[in-house]
């Protein structure tokens, strides 16, 4: 089964890093992580996801920024990006790891979880409420049994 899950946006800012505690707090047994395609290596999180998490009783601050590498690809059991275009590129990362990416949001309505990144705070609402639901649904299918 799927023990090391690794989470992708761009910037690994403000999706993924959020994303990452939502379904560590939903599934605390499973090694989440999480990492940008075009990563602003070294940064905390947004100041403004770092807020809306915090409205919501959930701690990102802490985190800082990791840029997606081959290696991180090959030791995930599953890869979860955030835009269907992500999968193409977490691909060039590494060919192998197409088999293994889905999209954050695959079992909700809108499948693309839109950038918050310098948007207002009602866009970073909308994507916390969106990255809740689909961590829900994750740990939902996550703990099905065959």
């Amino acid at each position: 089964m799927y023990q090391k899950i690794l989470i992708v946006c761009i910037g690994n800012i403000c999706r993924s890093p959020t994303a990452e505690q939502l379904l560590k707090q939903k599934m605390p047994h499973l090694d989440v992580s999480s990492a940008g395609l075009r990563a602003l290596a070294g940064k905390d999180a947004d100041l403004q996801a770092i807020r809306t998490a915090l409205r919501h009783g959930l701690i990102i601050a802490g985190h800082t920024a990791r840029q997606l590498t081959a290696a991180m690809c090959r030791q995930a059991d599953l890869i979860l990006v955030m835009e269907t275009a992500h999968i193409d590129m977490v691909a060039a990362v590494l060919p192998s790891a197409r088999s293994k990416t889905m999209l954050f949001a695959q079992w909700l309505p809108h499948k693309n979880i839109p950038d918050p990144y310098r948007r207002d705070n009602e866009v970073f609402e909308a994507v916390y409420r969106q990255l809740e639901a689909a961590a829900e649904q994750w740990a939902f299918k996550l703990t099905l049994r065959p």
